[in-house]
């Protein structure tokens, strides 16, 4: 699925939230674990700072995100806005039921491509 290895792991003990960038497809690839809120908003802000890697193009895989509040929403609406402002965009893979909900109640997933599988979301 992806063609590299993992570019860099910010594991952040205590905070809740890890993030694992890789490249695929000419994507960076964020594999996040954990829960998006407040407090761990500020990670998965710099994890989708285009300017720290030059990629306008990402994909969120939030398989293993258990939780994400309203920071998180604003932080993904933020970077899509960002992404497409750069000629390129930002996609969202497998949210857990949970996440997928909030994504569809504030109606981000139809902001933000959404999509079943990290492959699906590659692939566009």
């Amino acid at each position: 699925m992806t063609d590299a290895q993992p570019t860099e792991q910010a594991p952040h003990p205590g905070s809740g939230l890890s993030v694992t960038a890789t490249t695929a497809h000419d994507a960076r690839v964020l594999t996040l674990a954990g829960e998006i809120d407040h407090d761990t908003g500020e990670t998965l802000r710099h994890a989708l700072d285009p300017s720290l890697t030059g990629r306008p193009r990402v994909v969120a895989d939030l398989r293993q995100v258990t939780f994400m509040d309203s920071s998180g929403i604003n932080i993904l609406l933020t970077a899509h806005h960002t992404a497409t402002a750069a000629g390129g965009w930002l996609r969202l893979a497998a949210p857990t039921p949970a996440v997928l909900r909030t994504l569809q109640i504030v109606g981000l997933d139809q902001i933000i491509d959404c999509h079943p599988t990290l492959q699906d979301a590659l692939d566009g």
